[in-house]
């Protein structure tokens, strides 16, 4: 067949098949690849950029720090010329906030996505996964009020029960805080578990969605019960998602500022890695000393504890896409 029986049609009267220049789709290639190569490489080049500005902002307070910035729990910066600063309580009622949030949260949130996408009828599975994807809107001041003016009153009696029978274990002793008041790491726990369940559940039930059919159909032909189907066939399916959207939830809860600034009782140590110890997280740390940001050293200080924030959320993110990563070609 020749080019000019390609470019007409069979009457010769309108053309079948127009024959576009080869060079100008490469270069349309090349210009789409490079677009899109900047955009991929945008929030690169925004993080490397915030982690020098914070890291150059941290190095002067940290040559004057008076204190071993990682093991000490002081945190003193009154006097800009004697600066005692350290990460060891923000380190952990950060990590134990945000771990027991996610505990609580990742099996209800990953039962609710199972429901949804399993078990629930469609004229109930849109509107109830729309009612717990608008908590996502709820505001973080929101949560902090309900928190400690609701729900800490009603989790009293179980952190007494806790208390009282399971002592002995250092996650439930007595903390540096009243049980009554409710200001404590298990009650900021359970406040961002609410705040997280909302993406939790959103990206597993986007994932579990995604099963193939067939191999649902195969164990059903197969004999296996519903929730069979669920375990050898959605659950397995699902893992490397759930994994992901866990980590997007406890990026959430790390970071989060102005819910646990209200619940969590300031503390003078916190360093007991008790549940019902107070104290503040980096951000509420950082939050409750905006004010304060005048001069450069103490200001520093501050920077500092956001720069190990910043490394902190950036090693549980990598850690997750490994494990993520390996589940997946496992």
């Amino acid at each position: 067949m020749t080019r000019g029986a390609i470019a007409t049609s069979s009457t010769g009267a309108q053309p079948a098949l127009k024959v576009t220049d080869p060079h100008k789709a490469h270069r349309g290639d090349r210009l789409f690849k490079l677009v899109a190569a900047a955009a991929g490489s945008t929030i690169v080049i925004a993080i490397g950029l915030i982690a020098i500005f914070l890291l150059v902002r941290a190095i002067p307070a940290l040559r004057a720090n008076h204190a071993n910035f990682f093991t000490s729990a002081e945190f003193n910066t009154t006097k800009a010329d004697h600066l005692a600063f350290g990460i060891r309580d923000l380190f952990m009622v950060t990590v134990l906030s945000s771990l027991s949030a996610l505990l609580v949260a990742v099996p209800i949130a990953v039962g609710i996505a199972i429901f949804l996408t399993q078990y629930a009828p469609k004229r109930l599975a849109r509107p109830f996964g729309a009612m717990v994807d608008l908590l996502a809107a709820v505001p973080s001041i929101i949560f902090g009020l309900w928190g400690i003016f609701v729900l800490a009153p009603k989790l009293e009696p179980i952190a007494v029960f806790l208390n009282r029978n399971l002592g002995w274990f250092f996650l439930f002793k007595q903390g540096n805080v009243s049980l009554a008041g409710g200001g404590t790491i298990f009650t900021a726990g359970i406040v961002l578990s609410v705040m997280i369940l909302p993406i939790i559940t959103s990206v597993s039930r986007e994932v579990f969605r995604q099963t193939p059919p067939i191999q649902m159909e195969a164990a059903q032909a197969l004999g296996a019960t519903k929730w069979e189907v669920v375990r050898m066939t959605v659950l397995p399916f699902g893992r490397s998602g759930v994994i992901a959207a866990s980590m997007l939830g406890l990026g959430r809860a790390l970071g989060e500022t102005v819910a646990v600034l209200i619940i969590l009782r300031s503390a003078a140590r916190a360093g007991n890695w008790s549940l019902f110890d107070g104290g503040y997280t980096f951000a509420s740390k950082i939050a409750s000393a905006a004010a304060e940001f005048s001069e450069p050293l103490p200001t520093g200080a501050y920077i500092s504890a956001g720069f190990a924030l910043f490394v902190l959320t950036f090693i549980v993110n990598a850690t997750a896409r490994a494990i993520a990563g390996g589940k997946v070609n496992g």
